[in-house]
């Protein structure tokens, strides 16, 4: 291994070497733990300390990375003290996710480091969105984010590179080739040469370095970031490295072959390096010794305070209230002067208002900007607002889902269209287990609002007339709205924008240019958890949300005979159960209408929890009127079979007649 170390001091060779040595000594006490069951897993970097201390060196302490499993160097580069590091491991309060995550599956906004999931793509996105904040903000800062060769042949991986490009963001995107994912190497994953061969088709800059040299890590990287500061754009690099030991340590190595085991382990970063610094006069045996000896003295220490934290405990409540930022609703009344709008430019109106209020408000989008998106909400909004902040995305939703996550991590907001709500599919992954999970994993809010244009009634067909909401009132950790009116749909608009967490906020096509009311021409918010009583009566109690609110009215218009409660819903995380509970309580009968289908619908739980509640009020069966259990179809008249509109009235006479 040749190093050169022309124009590095004499002081920063040394702390590389005293960097690449801490992780080196932890990792193999905790191996030892690991036998002794002091810990329940470990995933090894050894073999490729030197891109983590590399990497580090290069970035100021103010500068966002977002480390793998193998990357304990990022760790304690930063300074973390060691017996937070082993609290987190054994799973105590003194760690970084109050025993709710595993090893290296915790971020923390103290030493920037921002945590992966298991699910490896989204955080190249949200590292895109770190970057972008950097940018909207002129913050002159470098994000790096770390990935293994495995991980760059998902999605979400092209989708992340992709959208530094279009943007020119200061991302530092690692791939730390080491050989094998898991347990299948690299010619069963990709066919280049090199990975960094990619950033060809993306018109990004990249480069292959030496992963096992830390001097061409740290030159490289130096010499990259104070670039990057001036000029941002992204980098693609890939460290060629070696996994010396299993995917985790139950795996082994088996797999591997002997002759590729011991040609690595010539390569040893650390024991190359050590004989390197040796020759150069610059370090001797007693030095390295003493510095041993200090290392293992702060391991044990700090193993000892870890040692003697009590086991982690807490209460259901606990559990429960960490799901979500805390986030008290400011009531902002309205104005007197109201004027006659229809869905569709309430939304926009609402939208609108909050870019006015929140400067740190960023709209993303399919054909959002100068278009003003499919269904115009957005219309003038680039005008008024400007390209960094009303910003045109390729099609990439997990990427765009990533990186409105990484705006909120850097100080931001961020609303992002789904041009339809059936697209979410493809952006799934990043909305249920990186927004909706981050607050309870390590306490990191996701000041995030997804808008879903939805629902049926429009003739468009399987793949543009979905209402999904229950792929996400059951995911802890989201917030959903799905309000029928315009009056309501901008005041729910501005407190979902005004609330930290996740929140997807539905919208009904078919009410857009439909539904008009009398609305305020200002700004205000409405709360969370309320639901609206449109009747009152005492015979039935009527639920639904959206369109099947306006298909209740006039149900009800048709039946003055039938005094009914009509409850519309309007949010369904949080769910005004007390409300239902009431109702139910003075009328004795209950009938849920919505459009999403049958089984599995929201209504299945009202259903549930009212029986629970209410047993012993009720004077009939409870009643759930939904859509039929198939895709929803094109033609007019296979779409209107589908919905349930045409079947609620007979429901609703039936109930009342048992």
């Amino acid at each position: 291994m040749q190093y050169r170390n022309e124009g590095i001091e004499k002081e920063t060779q040394l702390l590389l070497y005293a960097k690449m040595l801490k992780p080196r000594m932890i990792e193999e006490k905790m191996l030892i733990l690991l036998r002794q069951g002091k810990i329940s897993k470990w995933f090894s970097g050894m073999g490729q300390e030197a891109i983590s201390i590399g990497i580090m060196a290069a970035l100021d302490s103010g500068e966002y990375v977002l480390p793998m499993h193998r990357n304990l160097g990022v760790f304690t580069s930063r300074d973390i003290p060691l017996h937070r590091l082993f609290s987190q491991w054994q799973g105590k309060a003194g760690g970084f996710t109050k025993g709710r995550d595993r090893s290296f599956h915790f971020g923390t906004q103290e030493y920037r480091i921002v945590g992966m999931i298991s699910h490896l793509g989204p955080q190249l996105g949200v590292a895109v969105g770190i970057a972008m904040a950097d940018v909207i903000q002129k913050n002159n800062k470098v994000t790096a984010v770390f990935t293994g060769e495995g991980g760059t042949s998902e999605g979400d991986f092209h989708e992340a590179l992709n959208l530094a490009s279009v943007w020119d963001l200061p991302v530092l995107f690692c791939i730390e080739n080491n050989g094998y994912g898991l347990s299948t190497p690299t010619q069963e994953q990709y066919r280049c040469e090199n990975l960094a061969d990619r950033g060809i088709g993306y018109k990004m800059e990249s480069h292959v370095i030496d992963g096992n040299n830390v001097l061409e890590v740290y030159k490289k990287m130096a010499e990259l970031c104070k670039s990057i500061r001036i000029n941002p754009r992204p980098v693609l690099l890939e460290f060629k490295t070696f996994r010396m030991r299993g995917h985790e340590e139950a795996s082994g190595t088996k797999y591997v072959p002997q002759d590729l085991m011991d040609l690595w382990a010539k390569k040893d970063p650390i024991a190359n390096y050590e004989s390197f610094l040796i020759r150069e006069g610059l370090l001797t045996a007693p030095e390295i010794s003493k510095m041993k000896e200090a290392i293992t003295k702060e391991i044990e220490e700090n193993l000892q305070l870890a040692f003697e934290e009590e086991p982690i405990q807490s209460t259901i409540s606990n559990e429960i209230i960490d799901v979500y930022e805390p986030f008290e609703y400011e009531e902002v009344k309205s104005d007197t002067l109201t004027k006659k709008i229809r869905l569709v430019d309430a939304i926009s109106e609402g939208l609108g208002q909050a870019m006015e209020k929140h400067h740190n408000l960023v709209i993303m989008g399919q054909d959002i900007a100068g278009y003003g998106g499919v269904f115009k909400i957005t219309e003038g909004f680039l005008e008024a607002f400007g390209p960094e902040r009303v910003r045109n995305t390729p099609i990439c939703e997990s990427a765009v889902v990533s990186a409105a996550m990484g705006l909120s991590i850097n100080g931001m907001k961020a609303v992002v269209e789904m041009q339809f709500a059936d697209f979410v599919s493809t952006g799934f992954n990043p909305v249920v287990n990186y927004l909706a999970k981050n607050h309870y994993r390590w306490n990191e809010k996701a000041d995030v609002v997804i808008r879903m244009p939805c629902g049926g009634g429009v003739e468009a067909g399987p793949f543009h007339s979905q209402t999904n909401e229950a792929w996400f009132t059951k995911t802890p950790g989201l917030k959903v709205a799905y309000p029928a009116f315009p009056y309501d749909a901008k005041g729910l608009l501005a407190t979902a924008i005004n609330d930290p967490n996740p929140v997807l906020f539905f919208e009904h096509k078919a009410l857009y240019r439909s539904v008009y009311q009398e609305v305020p021409e200002g700004y205000y918010t409405l709360p969370f958890g309320q639901a609206a009583f449109l009747a009152e009566g005492d015979m039935v109690t009527v639920i639904s949300y959206g369109a099947g609110v306006h298909w209740a009215l006039d149900t009800l218009k048709g039946h003055p005979e039938i005094k009914a409660d009509l409850i519309d819903l309007r949010t369904l995380v949080p769910l005004d159960m007390q409300s239902i509970y009431t109702s139910v309580r003075k009328t004795g009968r209950l009938i849920i209408l919505h459009e999403d289908s049958l089984f599995g619908g929201i209504g299945s739980d009202i259903s549930a929890l009212v029986v629970e509640h209410c047993f012993e009020y009720l004077d009939a069966p409870i009643k759930r009127v939904a859509s039929l259990e198939t895709p929803i179809p094109f033609a007019k008249a296979l779409e209107d079979q589908y919905l349930p509109k045409n079947r609620f009235e007979k429901a609703l006479v039936d109930l009342l007649a048992y």
